[in-house]
């Protein structure tokens, strides 16, 4: 779903991955001969970029990536204090990715709970932190693991996730638009389709600003703001370039900047631009706009009604997590604490 097709996976990662070298016992990939291959575990619930990006680390320490998802919530540890991942260390193929700070499931829940036209700019707002806290905490402690913290985007962050392709002679450019919000398996679906229009298809994503898609949505969409939905979309294999802030209108000069052979849009519904004004006037008198069916109906509303739908239990599901990682870092201090005084 979030496979990087077209990234080069053998540069040097600065997300705490390491390059394909150096991830395989310091070998040259001249002087291995075996297919290297990964395997990396998660609950990947709603999955989102920081889930893409632990996924484009992995993939850039070997040759193919398999990912397991669990049936469940479950943490790295054991209640002991045991690592789950001990025998693999032993044998010396443990590889660590480092965390994408600033975005987790349990935040963007909270934020489709809170229900404001502001979350997405409202995360130091003392209410706002006493709401993802009585969502995602229990009622004693305080885990490292579950929780709230901003995002802050950096062109480094871009330029992983990145293609770094320009359009070359002969490529059919495509062009899409949209909020592209908690970027799920229905958006994948379309851009697939999308992609599969043209023998070489370049695919470019407008992605509204965060006014303009509350504008035409309304309730408190988005719920990822738009450097949030920059990388999400950027992760998406069938993706080479991203507009940040597109205009809601597909306009002249958009249209011979990229030099835009096609124009598509999915089968939900195209609201009108702030004068009343049909946004793909220009791309219908060309000839050059398409309807896609994708086939699959899941949008954003979906997730976001299932989420309110499943409130309760979400929350009962989130401090039954809080409880057994608080469980083990006590069982972690235990441990240390005991090997300190056997000294």
């Amino acid at each position: 779903m979030i496979e990087n097709g077209h990234h080069d996976t053998k540069e040097q990662l600065g997300e705490g991955g390491r390059s394909n070298e150096a991830a395989v016992s310091g070998c040259s990939p001249e002087k291995r001969k075996r297919v290297v291959r990964l395997w990396c575990d998660g609950c990947y619930d709603m999955v989102h970029y920081g889930h893409s990006n632990q996924l484009r680390q992995a993939k850039g320490m070997g040759d193919y990536l398999i990912v397991g998802v669990h049936t469940d919530d479950d943490i790295t540890l054991t209640v002991d204090g045991q690592d789950t991942y001990d025998e693999v260390k032993r044998a010396g193929r443990y590889r660590e990715c480092k965390r994408t700070q600033g975005v987790s499931t349990t935040d963007l829940v909270g934020r489709m709970l809170l229900m404001t036209k502001s979350h997405h700019s409202n995360l130091d707002n003392p209410d706002y932190q006493q709401h993802t806290d009585n969502f995602g905490k229990g009622p004693k402690g305080h885990s490292p693991w579950t929780g709230v913290s901003q995002f802050l985007q950096t062109s480094q962050k871009i330029i992983q996730f990145a293609s770094g392709k320009e359009p070359q002679p002969g490529d059919t450019i495509i062009y899409v638009a949209g909020a592209f919000d908690l970027f799920h398996i229905g958006h994948v679906d379309f851009l697939a389709m999308v992609y599969k229009l043209a023998e070489r298809p370049y695919v470019i994503v407008g992605l509204h600003f965060d006014q303009e898609v509350n504008r035409y949505k309304g309730k408190n969409y988005p719920i990822m703001n738009v450097h949030e939905r920059t990388l999400s979309v950027l992760a998406c294999r069938y993706v080479s370039e991203v507009v940040i802030g597109a205009p809601y209108a597909v306009t002249k000069d958009l249209l011979d900047h990229f030099k835009v052979d096609l124009v598509c849009h999915g089968m939900t519904k195209v609201f009108p631009d702030k004068d009343g004004s049909e946004p793909y006037a220009e791309p219908k008198r060309r000839g050059i706009f398409r309807t896609i069916d994708s086939a699959n109906n899941l949008t954003t509303d979906d997730i976001v009604q299932r989420i309110i739908e499943n409130r309760l239990q979400f929350e009962a599901r989130n401090q039954k997590k809080e409880a057994k990682e608080m469980a083990v870092i006590e069982a972690m201090k235990k441990k240390e604490e005991q090997s300190e005084s056997a000294h």
